[in-house]
């Protein structure tokens, strides 16, 4: 039976006969789509077909059924955005501690924006990337699993490029709002591309503590005040970071920490 950790989703399969390696380069293939349902399920389709290897990115002009966190749907204008997904050999991480792995992803997004709409980007626990107090991105990670060995790592990832009207969102975001350019939304996937492949090697590297560390460093409200909802409960708290195992760690409240999907942000007027 899956069993689901935040914005992982392990799926166990005997019968996938793909075998892993880390020979390839991230983005290489980059296949562009002109239409797909959702990219995690079109590359999810070439590693049951044995088209897939690491490094594998699929990117999509469309989606008509783009997945969000925890089963929401990621709405996004035809050929505006990043939305697309990169295969990777997941033998590296420890299903002992798999937000590492969400830890790595975030923080190329992180750079890949920061890199264009300045130091006012930041990820928000557990794997938004905000601009000031808008949502400029999500992560999506699909997992799977053979017996005990953690395989596959389908990394989904939609980032506002050129859009700038948004249908029933909150507080979104896109780099064009921000800057006032236009960007190759190709181009742009290819980039994040590149941030990713850096942090795979970084991680390779330097180990999950290190990634942890950079992580918290761009935390969104690291340190200040914030009002969280837990149940009925709405509450102020200092953030204080994030665990390694991906729990959210607060002070001056009654609580110390809290697991993914346990409270919910509560946006100020």
């Amino acid at each position: 039976m899956p069993f689901i950790f935040p914005d992982f989703i392990f799926a166990k399969n005997s019968d996938l006969l793909v075998s892993a390696s880390n020979s390839n380069i991230i983005g290489k293939p980059f296949i562009q789509l002109v239409k797909v349902d959702s990219t995690n399920n079109y590359a999810m389709a070439q590693i049951h077909n044995g088209l897939a290897q690491h490094g594998s990115t699929w990117f999509a002009l469309s989606q008509t059924s783009g997945k969000g966190q925890r089963g929401k749907q990621w709405n996004a204008a035809q050929g505006l955005n990043i939305l697309q997904t990169v295969v990777l050999d997941a033998s590296a991480f420890s299903l002992s501690n798999p937000f590492v792995l969400t830890m790595m992803v975030a923080n190329a997004c992180y750079d890949f924006f920061s890199g264009h709409a300045g130091d006012e980007t930041s990820i928000k626990w557990p794997n938004d990337i905000y601009w000031r107090d808008r949502k400029a991105g999500g992560i999506l990670i699909e997992n799977i699993i053979r017996g005990a060995k953690w395989s596959w790592a389908l990394v989904g990832t939609g980032i506002n490029i050129n859009q700038t009207a948004f249908i029933d969102l909150p507080n979104p975001v896109s780099l064009k709002q921000i800057t006032g350019k236009n960007y190759d939304s190709v181009e742009m996937g290819m980039e994040l591309c590149t941030h990713l492949q850096k942090q795979f090697e970084f991680y390779t590297a330097n180990g999950a503590h290190a990634v942890h560390k950079i992580y918290n460093r761009h935390l969104y409200l690291c340190g200040k005040t914030t009002t969280l909802k837990k149940d009925n409960i709405v509450f102020s708290c200092i953030i204080e970071g994030v665990s390694l195992n991906g729990d959210l760690l607060v002070k001056d409240c009654a609580w110390s920490h809290f697991s993914f999907g346990e409270v919910e942000w509560i946006r100020e007027k």
